[in-house]
């Protein structure tokens, strides 16, 4: 096998340099497409075979591409150059290359017969089909004994007449036997490849599609080049165009590259040209139907019959891409009616729009598949239960977007049935599902965080009651106790001790009493202040007034709603308070701007930048206030950059 890898390249090579000698050879004693056309047959045939045989080297196809590829540019270019050379320039041997390359079309005959009979795995189909090369073989034998020497090839030389006929020779009956065996063969080689491609499924049946759908050409193109080979010089052109198809088809099929891409090749293709005939008939219809009274010249005929095909063109091809996809690209046509089925189930209320993903899945064959919608207001994606996921995890993916805004991404491990293209073509189809599904599923994160800071509110609320009962228990109850003890002690006091006692005892009420007042004061720190009775400005004012760095406040005059004021005031002092005992800021702006019906708080510091809502922290608190509020609150704090604190709190018009 080792000793094998560098033939594959040394049979290319050779082609190429015989194919360059044949070009030069016949430059300008034949038409120069017939030249280039020809050569570019066996380089293409070799090439792919040499790939073919290079990667695969226990597939026949690939040597057997380079074996006949590499005679016809010895035996049909080379030899023709020669005797076309040798009969303009008088050279010997002339007669010898005419001969040969006159015949040579036989053994590359033989060559397709052999390449349809095991394409693609380079076995035969069946045992059945055995007896076909020997008959093929024998055909050949027969054809080219009575091809090359027949007195009949005279048009094949240059001179006019066929100096190897032997007139004794029977060509003609050997003809009439060989030349029945020898296509007869090469029909069974047809019909093996179409009884190969009907029992065919997965790989085989993609790949044999692709050299069906060139030998399809070929079997219409090469008889027709036959037919009129002595008519007109286009025959060459059809026969050249049509076997330079075969051995592409063939090397893309083997070499598995893009295998997928053949189903809607075909589909478009045939699809297309239906429409093309369809739009030329109407036009031809209606251009003679109009013509009768308007004139054959008439220019209202053209563009009333113009007008008729454009207006047809949109029904009519989405009409015949249908029947063709149902025809021929089932796997497309079972794609789309899937997922327009889910859509109008969807429409209907049968099923619910986050089924997308598994409709995606069973299109595709990919359990796996993964659905994931973008979050705008959070920059985030999401499963279809509102989790959050990385939509990069080596996958492959399809983005779903609207304009220029995602929508979501879909990941899946390309292992399915169909191509990258009709996937897309799908995702793009259920984009109205995956769309409310998105919709859906942000609510449902919405929801979530709401009851999230619902519940940290409500457990806030009664840690802060647990908190000023223990408080007022331990604290100014006992006091206002002992001082109503103390009161009524000095009252008992009055008129029998003596008045020194008596002060000493009021001076310990008011003593209590000074402490109780400061246990009050300290309980009643985070209840919103007094200063708010005349309005947010001023007690924003008052708040940098005692601050200890400078403070600028930018507020509305106007009065808000009292639990809003309260929440745009708390933001205002947790952020001064972090300001000054985390940030090292040497400045605080306090903003408050209302932007239609938002009142939009922000608190701007010029320290470390670098702070996060982390649990239990006072941003925490704040954040979830403006959400029980509907509002929305931001941290924007880059290390290095400062700190800023946007809140948006609803406040009507």
């Amino acid at each position: 096998m080792r000793g094998r890898r560098p033939l594959p390249a040394v049979l290319f090579g050779v082609t190429v340099v015989a194919e360059i000698a044949a070009i030069a050879l016949s430059w300008r004693l034949e038409p120069v497409y017939d030249t280039l056309l020809y050569a570019a047959i066996g380089v293409t045939t070799v090439g792919a075979g040499a790939l073919i045989a290079r990667r695969h080297p226990e597939n026949a196809i690939g040597w057997l591409f380079c074996g006949f590829g590499l005679l016809n540019a010895l035996a049909a270019d080379l030899a023709q150059g020669w005797g076309l050379r040798a009969a303009a320039e008088g050279w010997a041997g002339g007669p010898v290359g005419e001969g040969i390359s006159a015949v040579s079309w036989l053994p590359s005959g033989f060559g397709w017969t052999l390449t349809f009979l095991l394409f693609p795995t380079g076995q035969l189909p069946s045992r059945r089909w055995r007896p076909l090369p020997w008959i093929a073989a024998a055909g050949l034998v027969l054809s080219m004994v009575a091809w090359s020497l027949s007195p009949a090839r005279g048009r094949d030389f240059s001179s006019g007449h066929n100096p190897w006929a032997v007139e004794s020779l029977p060509t003609g009956a050997l003809l009439a036997i060989g030349m029945p065996l020898f296509l007869g063969a090469l029909i069974g080689a047809v019909v093996s490849l179409a009884v190969r491609f009907r029992r065919s499924t997965g790989l085989e049946r993609q790949q044999l599609k692709w050299f069906v759908l060139a030998a399809s050409v070929a079997g219409v193109a090469l008889p027709t080049a036959f037919l009129l080979w002595y008519v007109t010089p286009l025959a060459g052109v059809i026969a050249a165009l049509a076997l330079s198809g075969l051995p592409l088809a063939a090397g893309a099929a083997i070499l598995r590259y893009r295998l997928y891409d053949i189903d809607l090749f075909i589909s478009r293709t045939v699809a297309y040209a239906g429409l093309t005939v369809l739009l030329i008939s109407a036009y031809a219809v209606v251009t003679v139907a109009l013509g009768a009274f308007l004139g054959r010249g008439s220019a209202w005929t053209t563009a009333i019959a113009t007008l008729v095909c454009a207006v047809l063109f949109r029904p009519l091809r989405g009409r015949i891409q249908d029947a063709v996809d149902r025809r021929f690209n089932r796997a497309r046509y079972d794609a789309l009616q899937r997922m327009a089925g889910f859509l109008e189930d969807v429409r209907s209320g049968r099923r619910a729009p986050e089924d997308v993903e598994a409709v995606l899945r069973e299109i595709l064959g990919d359990p796996g598949l993964d659905l994931l919608v973008f979050l705008p207001e959070s920059r985030r994606y999401v499963d279809l239960a509102g989790t959050t996921r990385a939509d990069a995890d080596g996958r492959h993916r399809i983005a779903i977007e609207r304009g220029d805004q995602p929508i979501g991404v879909v990941l899946y491990d390309g292992t399915g049935g169909i191509g990258p293209d009709l996937l897309r073509r799908v995702v793009e189809d259920g984009g109205l599902a995956v769309e409310v599904a998105r919709l859906r599923a942000e609510l449902n994160v919405q929801l979530v965080e709401v009851k999230a800071s619902r519940a940290r509110i409500v457990a806030a609320g009664h840690a802060e009651r647990r908190r000023i009962e223990r408080d007022l228990h331990d604290g100014a109850q006992q006091r206002l106790v002992s001082i109503g003890l103390a009161l009524r002690h000095a009252q008992h006091q009055l008129g029998a001790a003596p008045p020194a006692d008596v002060r000493v005892t009021l001076d310990g009420a008011v003593a209590e009493a000074t402490v109780a007042i400061g246990e009050l004061r300290e309980l009643a720190r985070g209840l919103p202040p007094a200063q708010l009775d005349a309005g947010l400005a001023p007690a924003c004012q008052e708040l940098a007034r005692r601050a200890p760095l400078p403070v600028s406040v930018r507020m509305p005059d106007q009065r808000f709603d009292t639990g809003i004021e309260a929440a745009a005031y708390f933001i205002c002092c947790e952020g001064l308070t972090n300001a000054v005992k985390h940030a090292n800021a040497t400045r605080v702006d306090l903003i408050a701007d209302q932007d239609l019906e938002r009142l939009v708080v922000r608190v701007v510091d010029d320290g470390v930048g670098g702070a996060a809502a982390r649990r239990g922290t006072g941003l925490t608190g704040l954040a979830d206030r403006v959400a029980a509020l509907g509002g929305t609150f931001h941290i924007q704090s880059r290390p290095g950059t400062g700190t800023t604190l946007v809140a948006e709190l609803p406040c009507g018009s």
